[in-house]
């Protein structure tokens, strides 16, 4: 058995789909909503849809570069630990999405993984290691908030993949 490690090779039209989907994603990156315990982003979307269409290798790949970018574009401190967590939530959403019907289990699995290992455990880890705060003084209202958004970014999932848009998108790029 061999493991393919070479990137999958891309159309032009998916290249320049990707392109957009992460333009998209900066532009939204600037954008978020609620008070500042419940922030919410919708950045997600993209970086699931980028992984679903694309799979692991791409969308890791798109999601280290956005994250970089958007560093830089935003004039925050660069720290290389929420580029790993980036890299991470697209993978995990290309093993649950790429190349698989969309399902309810699968995005619930998917996002409850994200949510407590990567968003909850792992940035929590980062922002204490940047800002030498107690992770445990952090770590309790970065849980409840993963709590309350998880449902919220699940049913969004669902209905952006059950979108006729992603499905013409999908049937475009001959997916």
């Amino acid at each position: 058995m061999t493991v393919e490690t070479r990137l999958p090779k891309l159309s032009t039209l998916s290249l320049v789909t990707m392109g957009l989907l992460m333009a998209l994603q900066l532009v939204i990156k600037s954008f978020s909503v609620g008070p500042a315990f419940l922030k919410f982003s919708f950045t997600f979307l993209v970086a699931a849809l980028v992984a679903r269409l694309f799979g692991p290798w791409w969308g890791m790949m798109t999601a280290a570069v956005v994250d970089v970018i958007g560093t830089l574009m935003s004039g925050g401190p660069f720290f290389i630990g929420f580029t790993i967590s980036a890299v991470l939530g697209s993978l995990i959403y290309a093993l649950f999405l790429y190349g698989k019907p969309v399902s309810w289990p699968r995005l619930i699995i998917a996002q409850v993984i994200i949510s407590v290992v990567v968003n909850a455990f792992l940035n929590t880890l980062w922002v204490a290691i940047m800002y030498k705060t107690p992770f445990w003084g952090l770590f309790p209202v970065r849980l409840l908030k993963q709590v309350i958004m998880t449902p919220i970014q699940v049913v969004l999932l669902y209905a952006l993949f059950k979108s006729q848009m992603v499905n013409l998108i999908q049937k475009r790029l001959n997916l």
